[in-house]
């Protein structure tokens, strides 16, 4: 699923993030960027040494922040780490925090001159974010970042795991979109 806003395209499609030939792909990090499971754990896997050797001079990345390495042997030519909050109640600020990280990853993408850019769904996995609270914040960061960034990013494309992701994204993205 495609639709345009502004001169950007805003797609969702179900696959793998580390096959994805956008300029850059998000990693759902940890704080310490140490590499680990999900998300986190097949990038640093397909992407090779040189990005762990970029996380560890960089140190470490605060909840609700990005920051950028290469892609290694991945097809994209940069991996944005982002860290999104641990979900307790709901009531401990995350949903702030997880609009912070994907409205960093695309701060820092439009910096960059970065004109396409692939998010995993953030904080969803082992982080326990329940998954239509976070499709909503994310479809809206995201189109609420290119409606006041017009001409910044070509492509935002959301690569989602599982045939229940995509179908709550989609949802969520017909409802926001009316």
């Amino acid at each position: 699923m495609q639709i345009t806003i502004s001169s950007t395209t805003l797609s969702l499609t179900k696959g793998d993030i580390t096959q994805e030939e956008t300029d850059a792909i998000v990693n759902a990090a940890n704080s310490r960027l140490a590499g680990g499971g999900g998300v986190d754990g097949a990038i640093h896997r397909a992407g090779g040494p040189k990005i762990i050797e970029e996380c560890r001079r960089i140190g470490g990345c605060p909840t609700g922040s990005a920051v950028i390495t290469t892609g290694g042997n991945l097809k994209a030519k940069y991996v944005i780490h982002t860290v999104g909050p641990i979900y307790q109640d709901g009531r401990h600020n995350e949903a702030k925090l997880l609009a912070s990280a994907y409205k960093s990853c695309l701060e820092l993408a439009a910096k960059k001159v970065i004109k396409s850019i692939s998010f995993p769904s953030i904080s969803t996995g082992a982080y326990g974010y329940p998954i239509n609270e976070a499709a909503e914040i994310a479809l809206k960061t995201v189109i609420d970042f290119i409606k006041a960034n017009k001409e910044k990013l070509s492509l935002v494309r959301f690569v989602l795991f599982s045939d229940k992701d995509f179908e709550v994204y989609k949802k969520t993205l017909e409802k926001l979109t009316k």
